[in-house]
């Protein structure tokens, strides 16, 4: 037969624990470290949180205050005289014409003629031209080829020599050609 268990006696903790099984007891240990663990972790995030803000809030001050420091004050350092010469000077050389003027060169360039360099000169709106022709004739229709173009101002023959090295014997010369301003 079977034991029955027939208890009359008002239900309380102490009796519940009193009737609690063996094994109950075994994880009562786990259960407390369990919890101590959960306790310190969310005191511990609630701490890093509010760290945080801390920072985000000190964050927003100075870079509300910077801010304001570069609304109220905007410092200008003074540029000196050959500092800004040189910027002035580069920015002129990169707004060159470059593709009008050798378009312009281009165009005027026989095919008896070889041109050598181009070395313009923003400042003084000039080009230098060194070029080489077979002959004397080839090059002063080349410097009268170039006159009359409408690019340029003006257009002098600089210098010129002949190449005795050179077996042909070619004529190596200079133009200095200044272009019209841009409308």
């Amino acid at each position: 037969m079977k034991k029955v268990r027939i208890d009359f006696a008002p239900q309380s903790l102490r009796r519940a624990l009193f009737h609690a099984p063996r094994g109950a007891w075994a994880l009562l240990p786990a259960v407390v470290i369990l919890g101590i663990n959960l306790f310190v972790t969310g005191v511990n995030y609630r701490d890093e949180v509010a760290a945080v803000e801390r920072l985000r809030a000190q964050g927003q001050a100075r870079s509300g205050q910077a801010a304001l420091a570069r609304v109220a004050a905007p410092v200008r350092a003074p540029v000196p005289e050959a500092q800004a010469a040189a910027v002035n000077a580069a920015v002129m050389q990169l707004n060159l014409p470059w593709r009008g003027l050798h378009d312009a060169i281009q165009a005027a360039t026989p095919a008896g003629i070889a041109l050598l360099a181009l070395e313009p000169d923003a400042r003084k709106r000039s080009v230098r031209i060194t070029a080489e022709a077979k002959n004397s004739d080839d090059m002063f229709a080349y410097v009268g080829q170039l006159q009359r173009i409408d690019w340029f101002d003006s257009v002098l023959l600089a210098r010129h020599e002949i190449n005795e090295q050179d077996p042909n014997r070619p004529i190596r010369f200079q133009i200095d050609a200044r272009w019209r301003v841009a409308p």
